[in-house]
């Protein structure tokens, strides 16, 4: 039986504050001082303990193990420090995860891990300064991670294994949208081995390639739509089915999973320039503005029959944000103009006082579903919301300071 919230009396605030301009450096300080808030609050820190998830009716963090390979959201936090500024903090939470480098690869999320954490770190020192030893580590670090993450690719599906301790369940190699996002794991790598340029092609980029290429034959629907798991015989390559593990049915339209899409593709492009991804990521991304509501945050599940009264899902506007202001550097003005509108509306309204969290909580947003159908993490500030929200306002302010 499906959960179900309250009704939210929502169009009178968000109209108003969706009317309003939005002011990116007040956001950006908002997140700054809920960060050292965070870490006041977490004091004294145990490293080893990564703020994961505030329930609905809770006020503090919920701690998770970081040094558990399963903890798939431990990369988060310290992603938002080092965007944040707190290095210090950011430094030791980073180097936790450094065992997840050079053992077995639990699964895909491995590269969640990895990017949040030393790479943010390794692009922080990059841009603003810092410890040349610190940034070769991370870089080693890294360079393993990638490594260790290629062992999941399958050659004969084009894949990598999602979740291999799934195969029994699923029935065969599981893949699922949200590995889109590891991919810039590899093919950061690979860049760091064949060249700035982008002209090299070495191993790490060629799996990325491939795992792109057949998400995109097998994991959409004729509408660009996602469906979440593509399931592949894995001795033969073949695909076998399609189903949505974290939708609301196999037929719906998961917004987290579209969101991993559009944030996916837009990144494959950055690596690769391939216009096909660049046409590809345009009708992934234009079917889900075209579906979102009046206050621009999308539904859980866009497909969900109790649509209005079910739930919004902060982090997939967070996720999709964040990534039209990337696109909109890559496609023609108009379209670039209207990828940029949506951008501002969704975090305007992300920035309103129904989406954050203020004095209430030490997080940046409320109102994120991580998995609905499994009844975990429903109406909740989550990590990766923040993280991404914090990601979008500070690509805003570097578009705007261009």
């Amino acid at each position: 039986m499906r959960i179900r919230p309250c009704i939210w009396v929502l169009g009178l605030v968000l109209a108003t504050s969706c009317a309003q301009e939005l002011d990116v450096d007040k956001q950006v300080q908002y997140c700054q001082q809920q960060v050292k808030r965070s870490l006041n609050e977490l004091s004294p820190i145990d490293y080893q303990q990564t703020p994961r998830n505030i329930g609905p009716d809770e006020t503090h963090w919920n701690l998770k193990n970081a040094k558990t390979p399963e903890e798939w959201c431990s990369g988060f936090f310290p992603g938002i420090l080092w965007m944040c500024g707190e290095t210090e903090a950011a430094a030791r939470y980073t180097q936790e995860l450094g065992f997840l480098a050079y053992r077995p690869a639990y699964d895909h999320d491995l590269g969640f891990q990895m990017i949040g954490s030393f790479l943010k770190g390794w692009q922080y020192i990059d841009q603003h300064g810092g410890d040349l030893a610190t940034k070769e580590h991370y870089r080693q670090v890294l360079l393993a991670a990638a490594d260790t993450l290629a062992t999941l690719f399958n050659p004969r599906v084009g894949t990598i294994l999602s979740w291999p301790r799934n195969v029994g369940m699923f029935g065969g190699h599981n893949t699922i949208m949200d590995n889109m996002i590891n991919l810039e794991l590899l093919f950061w790598a690979d860049q760091q081995q064949t060249g700035d340029d982008g002209s090299g092609v070495g191993r790490l980029k060629r799996i990325a390639i491939s795992h792109a290429d057949t998400t995109m034959a097998y994991h959409f629907r004729p509408d660009a739509t996602i469906n979440h798991v593509a399931v592949y015989d894995s001795i033969t390559g073949r695909h076998l089915y399609n189903c949505n593990h974290q939708g609301y049915d196999d037929n719906s339209l998961w917004s987290r999973g579209q969101a991993w899409a559009i944030y996916g593709y837009t990144m494959v492009y950055r690596y690769t320039r391939d216009s096909k991804y660049l046409d590809f990521v345009q009708k992934v991304t234009d079917v889900m503005l075209g579906l979102l509501p009046d206050d621009h945050i999308p539904y859980w599940d866009m497909r969900d029959p109790a649509i209005p009264n079910t739930y919004r899902d902060a982090s997939a506007a967070a996720i999709i944000a964040s990534a039209l202001i990337e696109l909109s550097g890559y496609v023609e003005p108009q379209k670039a103009d209207h990828y940029l509108k949506e951008a501002k509306a969704m975090l305007t309204t992300l920035s309103s006082e129904q989406y954050q969290c203020r004095d209430r909580k030490p997080a940046f947003l409320m109102h994120s579903v991580g998995n609905m159908p499994a009844g975990s993490e429903i109406d909740a500030s989550i990590n990766y919301a923040d993280y991404y929200y914090i990601e979008a306002l500070l690509r805003l302010k570097d578009y705007q300071n261009k």
